[in-house]
């Protein structure tokens, strides 16, 4: 018993810290995992930045046993609150040189031979997102290519060395020294001895955290707590601690609940439970649809997709979140559950106004249904952002078209970042049903959709820049989906010369 918790039960938040067990029971359920190591534990190599999970100055490497076994993850400790990490592993630059007997690492001396370090703030967040990839193919006989290595660092920002040497770094950090093997099976085994079933509630001065293990305790514990703030990634709910200084009394923690993780699909659906995180989401969804790859690479970086999950994405509702226009255009439905059952309702009418949402204060998202693909359906997602990586769309769009030769048989256009939620473009959309896929029904398109939208100036964009913006991306749809005669068309002249 905690003599701060007046008289509640309270359960130890138990991990591996750098390959050594960790209790700890005094620490505030909202207190980061970057406090945490550079307060508590004098770990002052992970560096804060920008606490808001955009720079990676702060990136660790989370392990947790998952269904499909162990998994190693590069994350922003500056978002993840401490008691997530209970029955995990997390790992920090100080542990490398542990791990290869006091020698620099591979990926550190890589670092080293190539430059790859200048004031050294971000060196470490960089050095652990590539010790990530290391480990990911220290088996594999084919080592990652350069496009892998920029997707495993689009969540670190260097303001020093134009990144070139680092990508030479890492490159060669397989061949900078002697080959560090990581012992996956062995940290398996030490995971499995901290692993257990039993409801967890923590609490300390009065603020509690409950992590329930099974959706029926999840729906109950709402019941019982429909103030409380439901906690997946955290990638949002950390900036409202961070950046807002919210008091957050109460959280219920969703990464522990394995039915909530769950991708299966029927005849009819692809069926994503809302705990899958976006990494594993959009590899299923980029599977049946591979025109969400750059959608599924440019949403935000890999360790922020590594744990904020689609139902939470979803469940923000925020009318600039890049996972909603791309899933409406698809006709994804979305299920609310609570105590007493459940409902389903199209995605879009989930929306009602910014940041309100059809749902009764008891209810959660437990699953979204997103359609398989229909016979001649061409769907696009266009994102437009200041910065490619790592960055919030000023406009997002998906689009979905079904022709019957050249005639539009069904359309769906949906935006984000041009109205108080993500919207569809009915008016556009009226109008080109049963339409010629032409030129002139593009450009009279265009011209329509300003009765959709009125979009608003911000720092991302100017009113008039978002909407002369989604008019262009609507021509680009039509440009890469038009019908074309393949006997009258020369193919050089569409696409340039391959």
């Amino acid at each position: 018993m905690n003599p701060n918790n007046n008289g509640i039960p309270n359960r130890h938040i138990q991990f591996l810290l750098n390959n050594e067990i960790v209790c700890v029971n005094d620490v505030e359920p909202t207190k980061s995992v970057l406090s945490y190591l550079r307060e508590d534990c004098f770990l002052t190599g992970t560096k804060e930045g920008c606490a808001e999970g955009d720079c990676g100055a702060c990136t660790v490497v989370i392990a947790a046993l998952e269904k499909k076994g162990l998994s190693l993850k590069s994350v922003n400790a500056c978002i993840q609150f401490v008691p997530t990490l209970n029955g995990k592993a997390v790992f920090t630059v100080e542990f490398l040189r542990k791990q290869n007997n006091g020698k620099l690492h591979p990926v550190q001396q890589a670092m080293v031979d190539k430059h790859g370090s200048q004031c050294g703030f971000c060196t470490p967040g960089f050095i652990m997102s590539l010790w990530c990839l290391y480990n990911e193919h220290q088996t594999a006989e084919i080592l990652p290519e350069r496009t892998e290595v920029r997707s495993a660092l689009t969540g670190n920002l260097c303001r020093c060395t134009g990144y070139k040497p680092i990508l030479q770094a890492a490159d060669s950090m397989f061949e900078a020294a002697a080959p560090v093997t990581f012992d996956n099976d062995g940290l398996r085994d030490r995971l499995l001895e901290l692993k257990t079933d039993t409801n967890s509630h923590y609490s300390y001065n009065n603020e509690q955290l409950y992590s329930p293990n099974t959706t029926a305790e999840l729906l109950q514990l709402r019941a019982d707590h429909p103030e409380a703030t439901l906690l997946a990634g955290g990638t949002d709910v950390g900036l409202w601690v961070n950046k807002q200084f919210r008091e957050l009394n109460t959280l219920i923690y969703l990464g522990n609940i394995d039915a909530l993780k769950s991708i299966t699909e029927d005849e009819a659906f692809i069926n994503i439970a809302a705990g899958v995180t976006l990494t594993n989401a959009y590899k299923a969804l980029a599977n049946h649809y591979p025109e969400m790859n750059q959608m599924w690479e440019r949403f935000a970086s890999r360790p922020i997709r590594n744990v904020g999950t689609l139902g939470g994405n979803i469940a923000n509702g925020s009318p600039i979140g890049d996972s909603m226009p791309a899933l409406i255009a698809l006709s994804a439905r979305v299920v609310l559950s609570n105590v007493n059952g459940q409902r389903e309702l199209l995605l879009e009418d989930l929306y009602l106004d910014y940041m309100k949402k059809d749902m009764q204060a008891n209810e959660v998202v437990t699953l979204i249904k997103i359609p398989l693909p229909v016979t001649d359906q061409q769907l696009r997602c266009y994102k437009l952002s200041k910065r490619y990586d790592s960055d919030i769309s000023a406009v997002f769009t998906g689009m979905a078209l079904t022709l019957n030769r050249d005639t539009i048989t069904d359309v769906k256009i949906a935006f984000g970042g041009m109205a108080a939620t993500p919207k569809r473009a009915t008016n556009t959309e009226q109008f080109l049903f049963g339409k010629v896929w032409d030129e002139p029904t593009a450009k009279q398109a265009m011209e329509i959709l300003k009765l959709d939208f009125t979009p608003m100036t911000d720092m991302r964009a100017t009113d008039k820049n978002r909407m002369q913006s989604a008019m262009n991306l609507l021509y680009r749809f039509y440009l890469e989906t038009r019908p074309i005669n393949p006997l009258t068309t020369d193919m050089t002249n569409v696409f340039g010369e391959v």
